[in-house]
């Protein structure tokens, strides 16, 4: 089984977004969700218009952990969820299907979507647990705070946090790249 990889570049975070807004916007704000939430995929699936629209805070219950979750929607997250939301039913689930009466993309479709949409970028090892791993990536390295980091995607120790970012294998690739017999 392949691991999935966060996008550690802005303009291929871009490019992916482009690409899956010109597929259909429910897609790029699938992946907006991802990347600016942290959310794992079967999290953002549940959620309906009611639960982001207008709203300042997201409220949930983890699927995976169980543990309830209360978050502050990020401001460029807020805008694009505010206008995609618009005149949308309540009860909508945000990410619906065109199959059935008003249920949500599964998941592996949703893992289709987001891996088919990295390949087009030029990416590889991209799959729906990508914007999870994009999200705390850069959280990291703006902030360079692993332990609200840690916090944030719900993880037992710091180590695991930089492990699933990839921070800690850019830190080995860095050193044996850079290593010279003297």
């Amino acid at each position: 089984m392949n691991k999935v990889q966060p996008i550690k570049l802005k303009a291929k975070i871009d490019e992916v977004e482009q690409i899956l807004g010109a597929w259909d916007e429910k897609y790029r704000i699938m992946f907006l969700m991802g990347i600016y939430s942290g959310l794992r995929i079967s999290d953002i699936l549940q959620l309906k218009v009611k639960d982001v629209y207008g709203r300042e805070h997201i409220d949930i219950r983890e699927k995976k952990t169980k543990k309830a979750k209360r978050f502050r929607i990020n401001s460029i997250l807020a805008k694009e969820l505010n206008r995609y939301c618009t005149g949308k039913n309540p009860e909508e689930y945000l990410i619906k299907s065109r199959h059935g009466k008003n249920q949500p993309i599964v998941r592996r479709w949703a893992y289709e979507v987001i891996n088919r949409a990295g390949h087009q970028a030029g990416l590889e090892s991209v799959g729906t647990h990508t914007m999870r791993k994009t999200f705390g990536y850069h959280y990291y390295k703006q902030t360079g705070d692993v332990v609200t980091l840690q916090k944030l995607l719900n993880h037992s120790t710091p180590r695991v946090t930089l492990v699933y970012i990839g921070i800690e294998q850019d830190a080995i690739d860095d050193a044996v790249f850079n290593f010279r017999y003297e």
